[in-house]
């Protein structure tokens, strides 16, 4: 695919994402995606929500999809805008499993696992296999919690109904250390399985990136 091809690809499946939000009442959006609407000039029918992600918060214009950063940033790539719109529009309200699953038990998984553990563990591994103790140092700035799972893990918020954690197996003389990437198992009511893949991509590179840091 030539990058023309793609630009018009990302473009297509932008326009798609803010017309299917657009028809939804946003309103019953907001109570099945656990965010903030307000209402311009008290009309429901136009406003903006408000979108935590993965620590940022971005702000949705309503009906138009238009996604920008509350942080003063620069406008958030294709993937975050399509990410933020499709969280939106795919939310059903369904509660929170409470109850972790690999990527590969989740509708569709087995599809996209191996791709996906392809570029997570081996780098999670390297990153935290020799001081587990970086984990939670890297976690702090996404607001991850510790889990008593493994040698370390932490839970993160990614959206407010999609959680995500990352854990950590030290190895010993006869098995290699491991890292495992998480989801709540109703994590499948709040976006496509091909969008947890590259929130969970996205996670782990924010946590490359802090260990980097500190």
């Amino acid at each position: 695919m030539t990058q023309g091809e793609r630009t018009a690809r990302e473009a297509l499946a932008l326009e798609i994402a803010r017309e299917r939000l657009s028809v939804l009442a946003p309103l019953d959006v907001a109570r099945r995606a656990a965010v903030a609407y307000e209402a311009m000039n008290g009309a429901a029918s136009t406003g903006t929500f408000r979108v935590p992600l993965l620590g940022d918060t971005y702000r949705v214009t309503f009906p138009a999809g238009e996604v920008c950063s509350l942080a003063g940033k620069a406008a958030p790539g294709i993937t975050v805008a399509l990410l933020v719109l499709h969280y939106l529009a795919c939310a059903d309200g369904h509660p929170p499993a409470e109850q972790w699953a690999a990527f590969r038990e989740l509708p569709d998984g087995l599809v996209y696992d191996r791709a996906l553990r392809g570029r997570v563990q081996a780098p999670l591994v390297g990153a935290f296999s020799r001081d587990p103790d970086l984990l939670g140092r890297a976690a702090a700035p996404l607001g991850g919690v510790p889990l008593a799972v493994g040698d370390a893990a932490y839970a993160f918020d990614a959206f407010p109904r999609v959680r995500l954690a990352v854990a950590v197996y030290l190895g010993d003389e006869e098995l290699p250390s491991t890292a495992r990437l998480l989801y709540d198992a109703a994590a499948g009511h709040y976006l496509p399985t091909e969008d947890l893949a590259i929130l969970g991509g996205m996670l782990v590179g924010r946590l490359l990136a802090e260990a980097r840091y500190r």
